[in-house]
């Protein structure tokens, strides 16, 4: 199944969900997401890519994706990139890309270090661990595995599609 297919059916899935639950933002119509690439000279996922083109910015059950401006929530791709690599007191490594928030200080990130047939996986970068000690927890093998697993299933552990609780 190529990328476009696989993105398909995770966006028919999320779409199932109450909008209560949900929440979506515009698409980016514009060269905004390429421009930012060309700027921090990196590339991103094509799923990743696919997904916040069709939706800048989305969440699910109080787990969020960031969008490319400050018109999703307050933060954005950009600043929250800036942020974390040069503004802390425990910078992530270059290669590391925040993306979603655990909302205690800690990032979802795409390891771009690891980009191999326009995907890689998705760490999890804990602001506050020395990472001297130990490595960083890869989490899943690819951006549309993490939707899959810790926005759909895990929303699905306790709420149904229409919002109600389980």
């Amino acid at each position: 199944m190529d990328i476009t297919e696989e993105c398909n059916i995770v966006l028919d899935e999320l779409s199932k969900f109450s909008p209560d639950l949900f929440y979506l933002g515009l698409p980016i119509n514009d060269a905004r997401l390429e421009l930012f690439e060309k700027q921090l000279h990196l590339e991103l996922p094509s799923d990743f890519k696919y997904l916040l083109k069709k939706h800048n910015g989305f969440s699910l059950d109080g787990t969020e994706v960031y969008g490319l401006d400050e018109a999703f929530r307050g933060s954005s791709l950009d600043t929250v990139y800036h942020f974390e690599h040069f503004d802390v007191g425990n910078p992530m490594p270059g290669a590391f890309f925040p993306f979603s928030p655990d909302g205690f200080g800690n990032h979802y990130c795409l390891d771009l270090s690891q980009l191999k047939e326009e995907r890689c996986p998705v760490v999890f970068w804990q602001h506050d661990a020395d990472y001297e000690s130990y490595d960083v927890e890869t989490c899943n093998e690819s951006f549309i595995s993490w939707v899959k697993e810790v926005m759909i299933d895990w929303t699905l552990e306790d709420y149904n599609y229409d919002g109600t609780e389980k």
